[in-house]
């Protein structure tokens, strides 16, 4: 028996380190996009705290405590928990008390007089890791359950960034919608005082008719624009699980406030470091190793498992006799080891050790994949940023361009020297660059949170 255990090796299985470093090394060196400048070293999870801006870190805080896709991410860390425990206690030996009770007789009464049996005994095994079943049974959910507390953080991570996504979109509405409402108190004036002008004389009906147009379509856009702020206020009780009244409750203070800017921070990282922090990567790389220990075990199913067991109890037998009924009793043990030898299964195990492989490759692959779609995701965020940058000080030259064309194109109006479709282009050129320069900024903020995420938010495993 030990010449035959000796001559049994295990195949060779995956080594999920390998596949990992691989990937590193065939990552770019540096980043192919520009970095951001001006900005301060300074830890990511620390970030939101650096807005300055106390609406925001309640919502964060409210999202976090609150949403149900955190909920979900916590109840799979228990269950990975419970499945950890149950792999930890397959080390131990398992003990398990039996009592039993039993009726019997032979033939048929009055011929057959019953037997009476009754014991209790005490049956404890324990498996003999031969080729690391076990061990690598634990590991497999050792790994899960590292993955399913990474899982928490990225979700925490998204949650994030889309609570800030939506909250800088509700700004930005209501900083639109201000102006908006400017122009709308401005061009009613100019309808007023058209339609005197047209009263004495000095100006046509149809001039007045085509502001009072302009002024509609304008009081059509601020409505149109104020229900997109209320639909934000409705992703961001979503966000938060409160009710609408609730949240605006607690935007009451950002109402007034003036919008700052995104605070940045500082990217000089190679990819392969940065992307450390990823805590999506980090989950599969947990993943990859559990599925490594999985193709262990599929591949030790097929060699012979050593299990030693043994029992102790007492034992009570009433039974017919030649003197009548007689009663046994004592105690009873029994202990030896017992070898179970694969022989033939047709090959089932042999297809489970390929399936185990062929499930260690795939999410091999999909690693890879996705390694490289997150270098793909910063270097798409910093070029955006940059190009944000760029346009948001281009459109800052050409706002104040057309408003400086628009109160010279207002003055020679009002004084019967310009005429009204001048008038009403150099306004609408006017609106429309202070509308770009609102959402250029709110761009770029999105940016730098879009940035933030591809980043993993500045999460770090810790157990690794």
């Amino acid at each position: 028996m030990l010449a035959l255990l000796a001559a049994c090796a295990l195949p060779a299985v995956p080594d999920s380190r390998q596949a990992t470093a691989a990937v590193a090394q065939a990552l770019e060196p540096a980043w192919q996009a520009p970095l951001p400048h001006d900005g301060q070293a300074v830890q990511m999870q620390q970030w939101w705290q650096r807005w300055n801006d106390p609406v925001l870190t309640r919502l964060q805080a409210l999202a976090q405590e609150r949403h149900p896709g955190l909920a979900q991410a916590v109840a799979r860390i228990e269950q990975a928990r419970a499945s950890l425990a149950a792999a930890g206690a397959a080390e131990a030996p398992s003990v398990d008390m039996n009592n039993r009770l039993r009726r019997s007789a032979l033939g048929v009464p009055p011929f057959g007089a019953p037997n009476t049996s009754l014991g209790s005994s005490l049956d404890a095994s324990w498996e003999v890791d031969l080729f690391g079943i076990v061990a690598r049974g634990k590991d497999a959910a050792v790994q899960r359950f590292r993955a399913r507390g990474i899982d928490w953080h990225e979700a925490r991570v998204s949650l994030s960034a889309e609570v800030a996504n939506t909250y800088l979109g509700w700004r930005t509405c209501l900083e639109q919608v201000a102006r908006l409402d400017e122009d709308v108190q401005a061009l009613a004036s100019t309808v007023q005082l058209t339609g005197l002008k047209v009263k004495a004389g000095f100006a046509a009906p149809a001039d007045a008719a085509l502001l009072r147009a302009s002024l509609a379509n304008q009081r059509n856009q601020v409505l149109a624009q104020r229900t997109e702020c209320a639909l934000l206020v409705k992703g961001l009780a979503m966000l938060t699980e409160q009710s609408d009244a609730q949240v605006l409750d607690l935007l009451a203070p950002a109402a007034a406030r003036t919008a700052t800017d995104v605070p940045a921070f500082v990217l000089t990282r190679v990819p392969a470091q940065a992307l450390a922090q990823r805590p999506d990567l980090a989950s599969l790389e947990h993943e990859l190793a559990a599925l490594a220990a999985d193709a262990g075990v599929a591949e030790a199913n097929r060699l012979p498992r050593l299990t030693l067991s043994g029992n102790i109890g007492w034992s009570v037998l009433r039974y017919n006799g030649v003197n009548g009924m007689e009663t046994a009793s004592g105690l009873a043990w029994g202990f030896g080891p017992a070898l179970s030898l694969p022989i033939f299964d047709a090959g089932r195990r042999k297809a489970g050790a390929e399936a185990a492989r062929a499930r260690y490759q795939e999410v091999s692959a999909l690693y890879r994949q996705k390694a490289r779609q997150a270098v793909r995701e910063v270097e798409e965020a910093l070029l955006r940023l940059n190009a944000a940058d760029q346009r948001y000080r281009e459109a800052e030259g050409a706002s104040r361009d057309f408003a400086a064309f628009f109160a010279a194109a207002q003055s020679r109006y009002q004084v019967g020297v310009g005429n009204l479709i001048e008038l009403q282009e150099a306004h609408r050129q006017t609106i429309a660059a202070q509308l770009n320069l609102i959402q250029l900024r709110r761009e770029r903020a999105a940016q730098w949170i879009a940035l933030y995420k591809a980043l993993g938010g500045g999460w770090e495993d810790k157990a690794s």
